[in-house]
Formats: structure tokens, C-alpha cells, sequence
């Protein structure tokens, strides 16, 4: 019989700077809006219930400078601020539309706070505890490391995540994160398989400073199934009820089917909005279920580990970034969500950087954030 010859699958073939073709600038932008097409693995998540949202203008949003001018560079891809069920404000790029699914990267990040929260106050996650209490197989990357530590990216290991490094560990990563080709056929490892090869020998962070990785999560990711004997994707299908969003919820997944909770998720800006008000409602679903925990956010508004570069005087606390009264994260790219605790208003806005590697060079994030508190804020 003769074999057919084939070709790599393009979308996700390596190139320059050691990054998959839809992530690279000249691509990226079809990339970041395409991601959950894109991906070799993706699972899908509807809510039972979908909560309306009206148009309620708010004139003084669109008439802040901050904002013209934020939501016309031209990377910019949606904008929206809610309370409640109320659209304040909301735009979209020429290029881009109100149910059309982006990737949030990191802000996926946020759901492991609503898991393991759940689980800290129910008493199934003790934060003290080792990693390896929880995951005996674990490597010694975390094996020492306490829960609390990992929620707040205070561990130090040999994962790297200098994304103009074309060594950073955290393309190898990509591979189990179904984002790019595997290196040979035949060798692709999965998210778990990964996790345990990462190294330390004292896993203590002296800096002072966060040490930002993808791995984090993913950890908190398999730790709590393992506390909660419970697959991921049921406590992710009660947080998509929870948030009664319109549209699909996407989330990459490793070749076994684990969700890739470091930044796999992609839904539409309203969506997003939707889901950041579990926040506004401190760990409540629409219909007063709880997903997350209030007394676990009280605690994360008041700890944390101080955070450097754009995002310089805030904190990382459980994750979830902390500034004043507002709590959020970002997204590799240009992406930040947050919720006002005291006003419960949310704020959304999405971009994708065109720059070399997707990083905040120019600190365009710090912009983003504090125009984002002024019109969630308090007046």
C-alpha cells in the first residue's frame, strides 16, 4: 500500500522565535480571535440559564479620553462595562462582534480562585499543605511547595516563562497544551506527564516578587480533582451555569480531555462580563448558588504577593490580581477583566498586541487597568 504524503497542520507548525504560526504578530490577531478553532483539543460549555443584560448608556464612560482613546488603537478588539444586568458601554472593532469568542489566555487563570475557594471553605483544600500532600506523584518542582504559595505564583522551579526566550519552558509546555506540534510524532506529553518532570531544589521564593507561570495553574488544576475526587469539568460546567452566559464557553484541553485552566478559555466579551460578576457577587451564581467562596475573597483583598513591571503596586493574591477595591487578571496579548467589590460594576476589555511576543513592552496594561477602575469606580 503507499502511504500519502502529508504536511504539518500550518495553524499550528513552529516558526520564529521558537512560536506556533497563529501566535506570531503577523498572525495573531486571527489567532486570538480563532483560538478555539484553532487548538487540536477544545471542549465546549453552555449554560442552562442565560442571564439578559439591557442597555442602560452611561454617556460619561464614552466621553472619557481614557477610553476614545483605548478603544480605537487599532488592536483593539471589544470593550464592555456592566452592573448588574445593565450594559453601561460597550464597542467592538470593525473586525470583531458582540458574540464572537476571544481568547482571554491568563483571565482563565481566575476560575482556579472560584475552585479551590470552594473547596478551602467546604474544608477539602487546606492552603498550608504541600502539593505532594495532594499529588504524591508530583516532582520536586512543587512536591514542597504549600497550595497557598502555588495560588499566589510564589514558587520557584525550573519553568521559565520569558516569552522572547525561544528556550522558555513554556513553549515545551505548549505542546501538552494542544497549541502546537509535538517536537517528533509520537511524543506529545500531557499535561500531568509534563507537570511531574518539573524541577526544583528549594522551591522557596526569596525575591519579594511574584514568579509568574502557566504551570501554577495547571497544578491547582489537578490538585483539586484530587482533593475533590471530582473531574475539573464539572466544577467548570457549575461555574458557566453560575454565570448564565449566552454564548459557548470554549476551553482547550490536553490530548486527554484536561481543561488547560492556565489560559485555554475563549468567549465573547458580554460573556466574559458575565462570568467576571461571580466575582461583583463574591463567589455567587445568578440564582444564589455558590460557586466560589465570599470569605476566601475577603481574605485574597487583603494578602498577597506584590507584583512587578505594568502591573507594579499590585498585589497576586489566589489568583487574582489585586488593586484597591477592584479584584481581575490579565491575558497574554492585551486582554484585562476586573469587578469593583464596592460598586459591583465589571469591566471588559479585549486587544491583541501586535508586537514581537504579545508582551507589554510600552506598559499598555497599566492603562487599560486604570481606565478600567475610573469607569467602574465610584463617582
Amino acid at each position: 500500500m503507499t502511504e500519502t504524503a502529508t504536511v504539518p497542520n500550518r495553524d499550528l507548525a513552529v516558526g520564529q522565535g521558537n512560536m506556533s504560526w497563529w501566535s506570531q504578530a503577523d498572525n495573531r490577531r486571527c489567532g486570538w480571535h480563532n483560538l478555539h478553532t484553532i487548538a487540536r483539543y477544545v471542549e465546549s460549555f453552555r449554560a442552562a440559564r442565560v442571564l439578559p443584560l439591557e442597555k442602560r448608556t452611561d454617556a460619561s464612560i464614552a466621553a472619557l479620553e481614557s477610553v476614545r482613546t483605548l478603544a480605537t488603537v487599532p488592536w483593539f478588539s471589544a470593550m464592555i462595562v456592566i452592573h448588574g444586568q445593565h450594559v453601561l458601554f460597550e464597542q467592538y472593532a470593525a473586525d470583531f462582534h458582540r458574540d464572537h469568542p476571544h481568547s482571554i489566555q491568563s483571565i482563565t487563570k481566575t476560575l482556579m480562585h472560584l475552585v479551590i475557594g470552594r473547596l478551602v471553605e467546604g474544608g477539602v483544600v487546606d492552603l498550608s499543605r504541600t502539593v505532594a500532600h495532594y499529588i504524591p506523584e508530583i516532582g520536586s518542582g512543587y512536591a514542597a511547595a504549600t497550595v497557598q504559595q502555588v495560588l499566589n505564583m510564589d514558587v520557584v522551579n525550573d519553568y521559565s516563562e520569558d516569552f522572547a526566550d525561544p528556550k522558555a519552558t513554556y513553549y515545551r509546555h505548549e505542546e501538552a497544551m494542544g497549541w502546537r506540534l509535538p517536537r517528533s510524532p509520537g511524543t506529545e506529553p500531557t499535561e500531568h506527564g509534563f507537570l511531574v518532570r518539573i524541577a526544583s531544589e528549594d522551591t522557596t521564593n526569596r525575591t519579594g516578587h511574584t514568579d509568574y507561570k502557566d504551570a501554577n495553574t495547571a497544578v491547582l488544576g489537578w490538585l483539586a480533582e484530587r482533593a475533590e475526587g471530582r473531574r475539573l469539568r464539572a466544577s467548570i460546567a457549575d461555574i458557566v451555569d453560575a454565570a448564565g452566559i449566552e454564548g459557548t464557553f470554549h476551553i482547550t484541553t490536553d490530548r486527554e480531555g484536561t481543561p488547560t485552566v492556565e489560559g485555554g478559555a475563549c468567549l465573547s466579551a458580554r460573556d466574559l462580563a458575565r462570568y467576571f460578576a461571580i466575582f461583583a457577587r463574591q463567589g455567587l451564581g445568578v440564582a444564589g448558588e455558590k460557586v466560589g467562596s465570599g470569605s476566601f475573597l475577603a481574605a485574597t483583598m487583603s494578602s498577597g504577593v506584590p507584583m512587578r513591571g505594568s502591573y507594579a503596586g499590585m498585589r497576586y493574591s489566589n489568583h487574582l490580581m489585586i488593586a484597591d477595591q477592584t479584584v481581575g487578571h490579565s491575558g497574554w496579548g492585551g486582554q484585562y477583566v476586573l469587578a469593583d467589590i464596592k460598586t459591583k460594576k465589571v469591566g471588559v476589555y479585549l486587544s491583541v498586541l501586535e508586537n514581537q511576543h504579545a508582551t507589554d513592552e510600552a506598559g499598555f496594561m497599566r492603562s487599560v487597568i486604570q481606565m478600567l477602575q475610573s469607569v467602574t469606580g465610584a463617582k
